[in-house]
């Protein structure tokens, strides 16, 4: 009789963190519907993020909670600081018998693995902890606050031996304090020589929450209608709308952002009515400077917009000419469907998955069907292909390369006073089409149409290293971070700092750059290339090869001979300095 072997068990040693809201059911009988579209809300904006940007992964969510693992205590204890931080932000102004709060328990175990589920004692403790933990709060066990106690700016309290209820030993608890609040980290920014000005995200009084699309186009069309002022120094929509959702003290934001003006509003679309309210605001001093609102119908939503702004630029500069607000004023479409669906399509266009990237592409397209010659729009659907390129995501790599080219030179073409057509159109020309010469022609006119955009200045930035400018590409990254000092795409900024240093051979500092990118966002690539390259160029091989694996997580099919779909260097020069370092960490041909 032959005897079966025992079938293999996979275990591995891991932080677990387990998440529940305070009070769920209570929430729920008292306004369902609401409640689970803030909680689905909540998770989409504020907790899923923060896990992937600290490495770790859902295993599985529990209704109204989840279960999470993480390969380092660090990194989980870092999540949960960071979106416990989002969460209360983003319910801030809610009453206290409606806020949605998240209980959190850290532990450290070795777990059994299960393709969609983790078992195990370190589990269970976790799911404990979680249990004792205040609202709003994190509970971590003994095993965890040894690894994580000088790595993270927290405090720990002693909470003792705690008796968990079906765990036979008693565990000792920490409750984890945040020494340093994330909205206390930002620093006073001084005002810069120019009139500045931040726009706020404008709250969406319409009774459909699904129109906050629509609420949010007409912040970012206002916004980039001051932009074109070049006297005007107007902070990105990015910094703007990392204070959504949030009841902010006026002085304060205008510290952080340093700028002396704040416009605040909010819009209400009924049927074909639409209402824009908005106040303009004295950030230095508080005081209110006006108070208006602008009522019409969907069709003159354009003209409603040009009245804001006209009265900001009034308000803050009553001398100004007439002619120099009319040429700043701009209708991209008559076409209001064609519009609306390109509204639609920057949200998705933000978020960095390939299922939101084919949604922001079919909404673009019709966009363009709707109105053939809506530029904007052929600009965001090449910029759609140059992500899916330089995130691996193409499936017919000719046939969709070809694609990107000809959108892109739609773009540019059709949108000779549109920035977003020329900065987008522009990089996606260099990026796929390595046109790196008329690439810099349409984005330098970019710049000049709108010296606020600083996402243009951020894609220049990556334009110069592809052409092997460092000194070029780190002034535009300044301008950038200037006019978006909180970004949440920070990591895009920093990275193009580390390329543009690993060029002009300052390896240490090019390493320094790449790795304050991975820790915003650990699974942007170029960045993780960079950090292995310049270490391993700056004789830190052991850091170099650490980077190279992470690399190499993020796209196994990542080789020396396939290197220039990722980092598209004009100069053979630069090509292979990057490759050897990339070979030296261990990159194979």
């Amino acid at each position: 009789m032959v005897q079966e072997r025992p079938v293999r068990v996979e275990r591995r040693l891991s932080a677990i963190l387990a998440a529940d809201v305070a009070g769920y059911s209570r929430l729920m009988h008292s306004d369902e519907e609401p409640t689970h579209a803030k909680l689905t809300s909540l998770l989409m904006d504020a907790v899923n993020p923060a896990i992937a940007e600290h490495g770790g992964r859902i295993v599985k969510n529990t209704g109204d909670g989840f279960l999470a693992e993480f390969p380092s205590a660090v990194e989980a204890v870092r999540a949960a600081m960071l979106f416990q931080t989002r969460v209360h932000e983003l319910t801030a102004g809610d009453t206290d018998d409606r806020r949605i709060a998240f209980r959190v328990g850290i532990n450290i175990g070795d777990v059994i693995v299960e393709p969609h589920d983790i078992f195990g004692d370190g589990v269970n403790i976790a799911a404990r902890l979680e249990g004792i933990a205040e609202p709003g709060g994190i509970c971590i066990s003994a095993s965890a606050c040894d690894q994580v106690l000088g790595k993270i700016a927290a405090e720990f309290v002693d909470l003792g031996e705690q008796r968990l209820k079906n765990i036979a030993r008693p565990v000792r608890a920490f409750k984890v304090v945040d020494r340093v609040p994330a909205a206390r980290q930002r620093p006073t920014l001084a005002l810069p020589d120019k009139t500045s000005i931040a726009v706020l995200p404008f709250q969406n009084l319409s009774a459909d929450p699904e129109q906050e699309y629509f609420a949010d186009g007409v912040v970012e069309d206002i916004t980039m209608a001051l932009s074109r002022f070049p006297w005007l120094f107007v902070i990105a929509r990015n910094s703007s709308f990392t204070y959504k959702g949030r009841v902010v003290d006026v002085k304060q934001v205008g510290r952080e952002l340093g700028i002396r003006y704040l416009l605040e509003g909010s819009v209400r679309r009924a049927g074909n009515r639409i209402r824009i309210a908005g106040q303009l605001i004295d950030a230095e001093t508080g005081a209110h400077l006006w108070v208006d609102r602008f009522e019409g119908a969907l069709a003159d939503i354009f003209e409603l917009q040009d009245h804001v702004t006209s009265r900001v630029v009034g308000a803050i500069a009553p001398k100004l000419q007439d002619a120099e607000i009319k040429r700043a004023k701009h209708k991209p479409t008559e076409n209001l469907d064609a519009y609306d669906y390109y509204l639609r399509g920057l949200p998705k266009a933000r978020r960095h998955t390939v299922e939101a990237n084919d949604k922001a592409l079919q909404l673009f397209s019709k966009a363009i069907a709707l109105d053939p010659g809506l530029a904007c729009a052929y600009g965001m659907a090449a910029w759609c292909y140059t992500q899916r390129k330089a995130r691996g995501w193409m499936v017919e790599d000719t046939q969709e390369t070809a694609e990107a080219t000809r959108l892109a030179r739609k773009a540019v073409h059709l949108g000779g006073d549109d920035p977003v057509a020329l900065s987008m159109g522009g990089y996606a020309l260099a990026f796929v089409a390595h046109e790196f010469d008329c690439a810099a022609a349409f984005m330098d006119r970019g710049l000049v149409v709108n010296p606020n955009l600083a996402q243009a200045w951020m894609l220049s930035s990556w334009l110069r290293i592809w052409r092997g400018e460092p000194d070029l590409a780190l002034d535009h990254v300044a301008q950038a971070m200037r006019l978006s000092p909180v970004d949440p795409s920070q990591y895009g900024m920093l990275g193009a700092a580390a390329y543009a240093h690993f060029l002009a051979g300052r390896y240490d500092v090019a390493s320094s750059y790449a790795e304050k990118s991975m820790r915003d966002n650990p699974t942007f690539l170029l960045s993780i290339c960079s950090f292995a390259a310049s270490s391993a160029l700056a004789g830190r091989l052991g850091q170099a090869q650490r980077g190279l694996a992470q690399a190499l997580e993020c796209n196994p099919n990542l080789r020396a001979s396939n290197l220039k779909d990722l980092a598209p260097f004009r100069r053979t020069e630069d090509l292979a300095t990057f490759a050897e370092g990339l070979r030296q960490a261990g990159l194979p041909e």
